[in-house]
């Protein structure tokens, strides 16, 4: 049995991300793809175009991660784990990201893209305000009065958010806690605090 056969059969001739059964072919996840179907998955051709050129993202479309994240399949994990993490400016990508648990093994795969780190440092680098750079676990302050989409708030000026986290990929974004909630900052509103 060749490997798209057994990825047919494990997926029941389904796509392993959203569940589409048409145009569905085999997709090697890297960095560490040997051509096995331990390291692949069956995607259908709206998800293998969205994985390989992140400008053709459909948010919407990726809300069947949903049911997908929670796959035995360590393949299908990984990709899972990757796509929440580039839909991270979605509220409800990072609630699942928050309940998905990987193995130490599997988040090892999820995070190792096959970019180098200095690649990723060029591509991830985050301004504030000041041209001051941010980085994870830094602490910034609100430059102006924000409405909080979703929560009914506005995130007030001179706010301190302790231990942000950078959003890969995207240096205009950080996410941080404002009154309990987790939400997504523009790095324009805001100046590091010393």
């Amino acid at each position: 049995m060749n490997t798209e056969q057994k990825l047919l059969a494990r997926s029941e001739s389904k796509c392993e991300m959203c569940g589409a059964t048409e145009t569905l072919s085999t997709f090697e996840v890297p960095p560490d793809s040997d051509g096995s179907a331990e390291k692949s998955v069956l995607l259908c051709e709206t998800c293998r175009t969205q994985i390989k050129d992140s400008r053709k993202i459909d948010a919407h479309h990726w809300r069947c991660l949903n049911e997908s994240m929670w796959s035995q399949v360590p393949a299908v994990q990984v990709l899972a784990w990757r796509m929440l993490h580039q839909l991270s400016a979605e509220s409800w990508s990072r609630e699942l990201l928050e309940m998905l648990y990987l193995e130490e093994e599997t988040l090892a795969w999820a995070q190792a893209t096959g970019v180098s780190s200095s690649d990723e440092g060029e591509q991830t680098i985050h301004f504030d305000s000041n041209g001051a750079p941010l980085a994870t676990g830094d602490t910034v302050t609100l430059t102006k009065d924000l409405n909080v989409k979703g929560a009914n708030f506005t995130a007030k000026r001179g706010t301190a958010v302790r231990g942000i986290s950078v959003v890969p990929n995207t240096p205009e974004q950080i996410e941080g806690r404002v009154n309990g909630q987790h939400i997504v900052i523009l790095t324009k509103f805001v100046k590091k605090s010393n």
